[in-house]
């Protein structure tokens, strides 16, 4: 059975092995498990019972990443996205007086079209649309985007009125708990020890434990909460023409983040083929629009591929297994999901930022040399940290790619699929600009 799961997992070919494909499983889980609090904190605001939420966080979460890992075979984790839950809650429910119910039931819509896009070739032909230049350019910009909330999290920096950003108070204790965690890991890595991340995560914990920097309050909760609002989501109401625009921003939003996310981690482990194509693409997003679908019936907002599924590649993990395990504890979850809490955001913060400086060594990969590559990069890779969104990266580096070929005579290379999309680019930036 042993090898037959190897096989099924590409073990040999990816050199991968049980004990790292499962430390990288629990990193990843460890270091994404905020979701299961920040999430039902978020979307309460709509008047969604949080108990309920958190049951949805970790069943929604549970099931897409099963689906990705046995079925895709890939080291990716899902969960809940940050920021298309704010969409939801702010934009939509309390921006437009819509319901959540209603809202749920735009969210399980955009689903049901990814998957007949994905069905139909067209979600494929996208992700193949992508210049190959820019995939690298994702790589650094989600690297720097992680790094960024980490050194957030840690209190490392923090907004200022005057500079937008500023230095942190680094004799908080919190700030200093997460520095000596960043050295740990550091330290750690330099020793070459494979579970640096997740003994770092692990032993900072405890240290803030036995400073007294840990504060856990649990909250009154049972998985029998789910029911206020599992299939509670309606379906009619979403199909009134008035919504189709909130389908659509769910779909552009997913869409993107989530190829941006699949490149990223991909290049990272080294995925993609001699020919930079991703194999099993179509399990890859057939996964993906089902985990909507699901965290929809389940109570929650779209579910989307994380970006600290890099921490779990960075710790080893190369095959389907570490999303498996990833899974696996998201289930355990759905049972004891207040135990979690115990984990303070300064244990977390030095692997997002350790994470974010191992993937800027793929911004060697662009020439740039080239302006025709390296500006469309360059906007990629920093626009993802500085907008705090992973699509808007790609919308304008996809955009620059294809008039700077245009510009540069240069415009037969570029695919009418390309050309489609740089429109739809423009016009959601038009829409964006004018919204406010």
């Amino acid at each position: 059975m042993r090898t037959r799961l190897e096989r099924y997992f590409l073990f040999a070919e990816l050199g991968a092995d049980w004990r790292t494909e499962i430390l990288a499983g629990l990193t990843t889980f460890v270091t994404m498990a905020y979701i299961i609090f920040v999430n039902p904190s978020i979307l309460h605001d709509a008047g969604m019972p949080v108990a309920a939420v958190t049951a949805a966080t970790c069943l929604a979460s549970a099931i897409g990443c099963l689906l990705m890992g046995a079925l895709a075979r890939y080291p990716i984790a899902l969960a809940p996205g940050m920021g298309l839950n704010a969409y939801f809650v702010y934009s939509v429910c309390i921006g437009l007086k819509v319901p959540w119910q209603t809202a749920l039931g735009a969210v399980f819509l955009s689903g049901v079209i990814f998957l007949i896009l994905t069905a139909a070739g067209i979600r494929q032909l996208i992700l193949e649309a992508i210049p190959r230049e820019l995939y690298s350019a994702v790589a650094v910009g989600i690297g720097l985007f992680i790094a960024f909330i980490g050194f957030r999290n840690a209190g490392i920096i923090r907004a200022d009125p005057a500079t937008l950003l500023t230095l942190g108070n680094l004799r908080s204790p919190h700030t200093l708990l997460a520095l000596s965690g960043l050295l740990l890991i550091a330290t750690l890595m330099a020793w070459n020890v494979r579970a640096a991340m997740l003994i770092g995560i692990l032993g900072t914990t405890l240290v803030g434990a036995l400073a007294g920097l840990v504060h856990w309050n649990p909250q009154p909760y049972s998985p029998a909460d789910l029911s206020a609002t599992f299939l509670q989501l309606d379906i009619p109401a979403a199909l009134n023409l008035g919504l189709l625009e909130i389908v659509f921003v769910f779909l552009f939003v997913d869409l993107f983040d989530n190829i941006g996310t699949l490149v990223a981690v991909g290049t990272r482990a080294g995925l993609f083929d001699r020919d930079g194509h991703i194999p099993r693409v179509n399990r890859i997003l057939t996964a993906d629009a089902i985990a909507t679908t699901t965290g929809a019936l389940c109570g929650t907002s779209t579910v989307v591929s994380y970006i600290e599924s890099a921490a779990g590649v960075v710790a080893g993990g190369r095959t389907g297994i570490t999303a498996i395990v990833c899974g696996l504890l998201f289930g355990i979850a759905v049972f004891i999901a207040p135990l979690l809490g115990v984990i303070p955001s300064a244990a977390t913060a030095p692997a997002l930022i350790i994470v974010g400086a191992l993937m800027l060594s793929h911004a060697a990969e662009i020439e740039w040399s080239s302006p025709v590559v390296s500006i469309p990069a360059f906007l990629t890779l920093i626009a993802i940290p500085l907008t705090f969104s992973i699509a808007n990266g790609l919308a304008f580096g996809f955009t620059a790619h294809t008039l700077l070929r245009v510009f540069s005579g240069e415009w037969k290379k570029v695919s009418w699929l390309v050309y489609l999309l740089t429109a739809l680019f423009l016009l959601r930036f038009f829409y964006l600009g004018t919204a406010g």
